[in-house]
Protein backbone atom coordinates (compact mmCIF):
# COMPACT_ATOMS: atom_id res chain seq x y z
CA UNK A 1 0.00 0.00 0.00
CA UNK A 2 2.94 2.71 0.90
CA UNK A 3 4.59 2.03 -2.87
CA UNK A 4 0.91 2.07 -3.99
CA UNK A 5 0.79 5.89 -2.32
CA UNK A 6 4.22 6.54 -3.92
CA UNK A 7 3.35 6.29 -7.07
CA UNK A 8 0.47 8.23 -7.03
CA UNK A 9 1.63 10.95 -5.40
CA UNK A 10 4.34 11.21 -7.71
CA UNK A 11 2.35 10.81 -10.73
CA UNK A 12 -0.23 13.41 -9.49
CA UNK A 13 2.43 15.55 -9.21
CA UNK A 14 4.15 14.94 -12.42
CA UNK A 15 0.78 15.20 -14.18
CA UNK A 16 0.95 18.82 -13.20
CA UNK A 17 3.99 19.80 -13.99
CA UNK A 18 3.68 18.25 -17.11
CA UNK A 19 0.97 20.79 -17.89
CA UNK A 20 2.87 23.54 -16.62
CA UNK A 21 6.81 22.76 -18.36
CA UNK A 22 7.68 19.14 -18.27
CA UNK A 23 9.59 16.93 -16.71
CA UNK A 24 7.22 15.36 -14.61
CA UNK A 25 8.36 11.63 -15.46
CA UNK A 26 11.63 12.52 -13.59
CA UNK A 27 9.00 12.22 -10.57
CA UNK A 28 7.61 8.56 -11.91
CA UNK A 29 10.21 6.81 -12.62
CA UNK A 30 12.37 6.97 -9.46
CA UNK A 31 8.67 5.95 -7.63
CA UNK A 32 8.11 2.94 -9.92
CA UNK A 33 11.57 2.03 -9.05
CA UNK A 34 11.14 2.56 -5.24
CA UNK A 35 8.17 0.01 -5.61
CA UNK A 36 9.98 -2.64 -7.05
CA UNK A 37 10.11 -2.04 -10.78
CA UNK A 38 12.98 -2.92 -12.94
CA UNK A 39 14.65 0.61 -14.63
CA UNK A 40 13.57 -0.46 -18.37
CA UNK A 41 10.29 -1.54 -17.01
CA UNK A 42 9.82 1.18 -14.94
CA UNK A 43 10.46 3.51 -17.46
CA UNK A 44 7.79 1.94 -20.09
CA UNK A 45 5.27 1.71 -16.87
CA UNK A 46 6.03 5.44 -16.42
CA UNK A 47 5.64 6.72 -20.04
CA UNK A 48 2.20 4.45 -20.32
CA UNK A 49 1.27 5.73 -16.80
CA UNK A 50 1.19 9.66 -17.94
CA UNK A 51 0.06 9.33 -21.12
CA UNK A 52 -3.92 9.38 -20.38
CA UNK A 53 -2.74 12.54 -18.60
CA UNK A 54 -1.05 14.17 -21.66
CA UNK A 55 -4.53 13.10 -23.31
CA UNK A 56 -6.71 15.04 -20.58
CA UNK A 57 -4.72 17.95 -20.79
CA UNK A 58 -4.44 17.86 -24.40
CA UNK A 59 -8.41 18.35 -24.81
CA UNK A 60 -8.21 20.70 -21.48
CA UNK A 61 -5.96 22.77 -23.59
CA UNK A 62 -7.42 22.21 -27.36
CA UNK A 63 -8.40 25.86 -27.75
CA UNK A 64 -4.35 26.82 -27.00
CA UNK A 65 -3.53 24.05 -29.52
CA UNK A 66 -5.96 25.01 -32.57
CA UNK A 67 -4.40 28.30 -32.34
CA UNK A 68 -0.99 27.02 -32.39
CA UNK A 69 -1.87 24.69 -34.99
CA UNK A 70 -2.23 28.34 -37.12
CA UNK A 71 0.37 29.88 -36.57
CA UNK A 72 2.42 31.14 -39.33
CA UNK A 73 6.16 30.38 -38.28
CA UNK A 74 5.58 26.61 -37.83
CA UNK A 75 4.06 23.89 -39.74
CA UNK A 76 1.79 21.77 -37.06
CA UNK A 77 0.52 19.05 -39.34
CA UNK A 78 4.54 18.45 -40.46
CA UNK A 79 5.83 18.29 -36.55
CA UNK A 80 2.99 16.24 -35.49
CA UNK A 81 3.95 13.68 -38.52
CA UNK A 82 7.59 13.84 -37.10
CA UNK A 83 6.50 13.13 -33.54
CA UNK A 84 4.76 10.05 -34.05
CA UNK A 85 7.80 8.54 -36.40
CA UNK A 86 10.24 9.52 -33.78
CA UNK A 87 8.81 8.50 -30.59
CA UNK A 88 7.88 4.93 -32.42
CA UNK A 89 12.15 5.02 -33.55
CA UNK A 90 12.90 6.01 -29.85
CA UNK A 91 10.92 3.34 -28.41
CA UNK A 92 12.01 0.75 -30.42
CA UNK A 93 15.64 1.83 -29.18
CA UNK A 94 15.03 1.51 -25.76
CA UNK A 95 14.47 -1.61 -26.14
CA UNK A 96 17.97 -2.78 -28.05
CA UNK A 97 19.68 -0.46 -26.63
CA UNK A 98 21.49 -0.28 -23.35
CA UNK A 99 20.78 2.66 -21.60
CA UNK A 100 23.75 3.50 -19.74
CA UNK A 101 25.37 5.92 -22.54
CA UNK A 102 22.51 7.38 -23.23
CA UNK A 103 21.79 8.21 -19.45
CA UNK A 104 25.08 10.20 -19.28
CA UNK A 105 23.76 12.62 -21.67
CA UNK A 106 20.59 13.28 -19.87
CA UNK A 107 22.09 15.79 -17.67
CA UNK A 108 23.35 17.90 -20.42
CA UNK A 109 20.29 17.71 -22.68
CA UNK A 110 18.41 19.27 -20.05
CA UNK A 111 20.63 22.15 -18.78
CA UNK A 112 21.07 22.79 -22.92
CA UNK A 113 17.19 23.01 -23.44
CA UNK A 114 16.84 25.12 -20.21
CA UNK A 115 19.69 27.54 -21.36
CA UNK A 116 18.33 27.95 -24.96
CA UNK A 117 14.51 28.29 -23.34
CA UNK A 118 16.02 31.41 -20.94
CA UNK A 119 17.97 32.69 -23.57
CA UNK A 120 15.26 32.66 -25.95
CA UNK A 121 12.61 34.54 -24.37
CA UNK A 122 15.26 37.65 -24.03
CA UNK A 123 15.31 37.80 -27.79
CA UNK A 124 12.92 39.85 -28.95
CA UNK A 125 10.46 38.35 -31.86
CA UNK A 126 11.64 40.54 -34.73
CA UNK A 127 14.90 39.29 -34.17
CA UNK A 128 16.64 37.03 -36.68
CA UNK A 129 18.99 35.66 -34.85
CA UNK A 130 18.85 32.01 -33.20
CA UNK A 131 16.24 30.91 -35.09
CA UNK A 132 15.77 27.25 -37.47
CA UNK A 133 15.12 27.90 -41.15
CA UNK A 134 12.92 25.09 -42.28
CA UNK A 135 15.40 21.85 -42.31
CA UNK A 136 16.40 22.65 -38.70
CA UNK A 137 13.20 22.35 -37.23
CA UNK A 138 12.00 19.66 -38.55
CA UNK A 139 15.99 17.77 -37.72
CA UNK A 140 15.41 19.18 -34.15
CA UNK A 141 11.91 17.93 -33.47
CA UNK A 142 13.12 14.92 -34.83
CA UNK A 143 15.79 14.38 -32.63
CA UNK A 144 13.54 15.83 -29.78
CA UNK A 145 10.63 12.68 -30.52
CA UNK A 146 13.58 10.18 -31.01
CA UNK A 147 14.62 11.33 -27.42
CA UNK A 148 11.39 11.69 -26.12
CA UNK A 149 10.08 7.64 -27.10
CA UNK A 150 13.39 6.67 -25.79
CA UNK A 151 13.55 8.14 -22.19
CA UNK A 152 11.44 11.07 -21.75
CA UNK A 153 12.89 12.71 -18.64
CA UNK A 154 12.81 16.88 -19.24
CA UNK A 155 11.04 16.16 -22.87
CA UNK A 156 8.76 19.57 -21.84
CA UNK A 157 11.87 21.35 -21.39
CA UNK A 158 13.41 20.49 -24.61
CA UNK A 159 9.99 20.64 -26.18
CA UNK A 160 9.51 24.36 -25.00
CA UNK A 161 13.44 24.97 -25.99
CA UNK A 162 12.81 24.16 -29.82
CA UNK A 163 9.79 26.17 -29.77
CA UNK A 164 11.44 28.97 -28.76
CA UNK A 165 14.30 28.23 -31.88
CA UNK A 166 11.12 28.32 -34.38
CA UNK A 167 10.12 31.60 -33.17
CA UNK A 168 7.56 31.11 -31.03
CA UNK A 169 7.22 33.31 -27.58
CA UNK A 170 3.27 33.21 -26.19
CA UNK A 171 4.01 30.63 -23.40
CA UNK A 172 0.06 29.22 -23.70
CA UNK A 173 0.61 28.71 -27.43
CA UNK A 174 3.99 26.87 -26.53
CA UNK A 175 2.93 24.99 -24.05
CA UNK A 176 -0.54 23.74 -25.82
CA UNK A 177 1.39 23.11 -29.09
CA UNK A 178 4.68 21.11 -26.86
CA UNK A 179 1.46 18.79 -25.18
CA UNK A 180 0.26 17.70 -28.34
CA UNK A 181 3.21 16.99 -30.14
CA UNK A 182 4.08 15.10 -26.37
CA UNK A 183 1.34 12.79 -27.00
CA UNK A 184 1.78 11.91 -30.50
CA UNK A 185 5.85 10.66 -29.85
CA UNK A 186 4.43 9.22 -26.49
CA UNK A 187 1.80 7.17 -28.73
CA UNK A 188 3.59 5.33 -30.34
CA UNK A 189 6.45 4.43 -27.28
CA UNK A 190 3.37 3.31 -25.43
CA UNK A 191 1.82 0.83 -28.15
CA UNK A 192 5.87 -1.03 -28.19
CA UNK A 193 6.00 -1.02 -24.78
CA UNK A 194 2.47 -2.59 -24.55
CA UNK A 195 3.47 -5.19 -26.99
CA UNK A 196 6.99 -5.69 -25.55
CA UNK A 197 5.42 -6.40 -22.16
CA UNK A 198 6.98 -4.80 -19.98
CA UNK A 199 4.15 -2.63 -18.19
CA UNK A 200 3.47 -3.34 -14.82
CA UNK A 201 -0.14 -2.03 -14.85
CA UNK A 202 -1.52 -2.63 -11.45
CA UNK A 203 0.85 0.43 -10.63
CA UNK A 204 0.36 1.75 -13.85
CA UNK A 205 -3.76 2.16 -13.52
CA UNK A 206 -2.94 4.00 -10.43
CA UNK A 207 -0.32 6.45 -11.91
CA UNK A 208 -2.65 7.13 -14.66
CA UNK A 209 -5.66 7.91 -12.86
CA UNK A 210 -3.38 10.31 -10.47
CA UNK A 211 -1.96 11.95 -13.54
CA UNK A 212 -5.17 13.10 -15.09
CA UNK A 213 -6.02 14.54 -12.02
CA UNK A 214 -2.85 16.20 -11.83
CA UNK A 215 -2.66 17.22 -15.16
CA UNK A 216 -6.62 18.85 -15.10
CA UNK A 217 -5.38 21.23 -12.10
CA UNK A 218 -1.89 21.93 -13.93
CA UNK A 219 -3.39 23.05 -16.88
CA UNK A 220 -5.66 25.26 -15.52
CA UNK A 221 -3.36 26.74 -13.03
CA UNK A 222 -1.37 27.43 -16.55
CA UNK A 223 -4.06 29.64 -17.87
CA UNK A 224 -3.94 31.56 -14.66
CA UNK A 225 -0.48 32.53 -13.75
CA UNK A 226 1.18 35.22 -15.84
CA UNK A 227 3.30 34.29 -18.33
CA UNK A 228 6.68 35.16 -16.67
CA UNK A 229 5.47 33.00 -13.35
CA UNK A 230 5.12 30.21 -16.10
CA UNK A 231 8.46 30.76 -17.61
CA UNK A 232 10.30 31.32 -14.48
CA UNK A 233 9.12 28.31 -13.52
CA UNK A 234 9.80 26.41 -16.49
CA UNK A 235 13.55 27.43 -16.07
CA UNK A 236 13.53 26.30 -12.23
CA UNK A 237 12.45 23.00 -13.01
CA UNK A 238 14.78 22.74 -15.88
CA UNK A 239 17.77 23.51 -13.42
CA UNK A 240 16.10 21.22 -10.68
CA UNK A 241 16.43 18.48 -13.27
CA UNK A 242 19.69 19.23 -14.33
CA UNK A 243 21.32 18.98 -10.84
CA UNK A 244 19.18 15.91 -10.22
CA UNK A 245 20.31 13.75 -13.04
CA UNK A 246 24.13 14.91 -12.50
CA UNK A 247 23.79 13.92 -9.21
CA UNK A 248 21.94 10.20 -10.24
CA UNK A 249 23.90 9.54 -12.73
CA UNK A 250 27.37 8.07 -12.61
Amino acid sequence: MLAIAIVALAAFAAGFINALAGGGSFLTLPAFIAAGVPPIAANASSTVALFPGQIATGFAARDGIAAAAKDPRINAPVLAAISLIGGLIGGLLLLVTPPAIFARLIPWLILFATVIFAGGNAIREDSKLFKLNTAGIYLAQALVSIYGGYFGGGIGILMLAALTLYGMRDIWLMNSLKILLAVLMNAAAVVTFIVAGLVYWHLTIVAASAAIIGGYAGIHAARRLPTRIVKGFVIMIGLILTVLFFVKTP
